[in-house]
């Protein structure tokens, strides 16, 4: 590991340290400028609770999260994302930042970051607006997705992305290995009363519509909704 990067965690009230991310190691260079994705199954960082354990998958999950970057990038987002650089061969995409990402600063509890980012909705649904505009579906919403540069939200955790006319639909059964064992549970309800059969090929505008239901834990009702409405209107 380079000498100049640690472990990142995220220090979570009532339970400590814990993993900022259960596919990838994350790492964080020592002046707090640099988040690392390193996707390789790192025992230290995971402590037996390895999420990915199968290598073509973790390269598959690699291979996702920097073209969802550089799609972002390509399609004119570019300043919704942070400054990044891809190490093909380590396996590596380095993120500019500045300092914990916004659940760190939030305290790691509560769906209220107005406190971090004054108009934290805004560009919260400026982001999510352009994953929409450009036929993304991003299932990766967890607070710990996103970083401050400059006091503006930039995003990141595209490996769990999808792009619409390219990407088959998928069962939810086979990603539940991107899925903590809490938010299963609040999902497997939340999938009953939708209709939703786990095990059967999903289209990609059903599971969006899931994943802002279930991420109300995080953020607000009020900006779940928001970002839903955007998914079901016209282009």
């Amino acid at each position: 590991m380079n000498t100049d990067f640690s472990y990142y965690y995220n220090n979570v009230p009532g339970k400590g340290l814990c993993r900022n991310n259960l596919i990838y190691t994350s790492l964080i260079s020592k002046d707090k400028k640099t988040f690392c994705q390193w996707f390789y199954n790192d025992e230290g960082y995971h402590g037996g609770h390895n999420q990915v354990v199968d290598p073509e998958l973790m390269d598959e999950k690699f291979r996702r999260e920097y073209e969802g970057l550089f799609y972002m990038h390509d399609h004119g987002y570019g300043d919704l994302i942070p400054n990044f650089h891809v190490d093909l061969n380590e396996k590596k995409i380095y993120l500019e930042i500045d300092g914990p990402d916004i659940w760190e600063l939030a305290g790691c509890e509560g769906n209220d970051y107005s406190q971090v980012v004054p108009d934290f909705d805004d560009q919260m649904l400026r982001i999510m607006q352009a994953h929409k505009d450009i036929g993304l579906f991003k299932y990766s919403l967890h607070p710990s997705s996103y970083f401050l540069v400059d006091g503006k939200l930039k995003s990141m955790n595209y490996f769990f992305t999808y792009i619409e006319g390219k990407d088959a639909p998928i069962s939810l059964r086979s990603v539940m290995s991107h899925i903590s064992e809490d938010r299963q549970a609040d999902l497997f309800p939340k999938m009953e009363s939708s209709g939703i059969d786990v095990d059967a090929p999903t289209p990609h505008k059903e599971i969006q519509q899931l994943a802002f239901d279930s991420f109300k834990t995080n953020f607000s009702d009020d900006l779940m909704e928001k970002a839903k409405e955007l998914y079901v209107q016209t282009s």
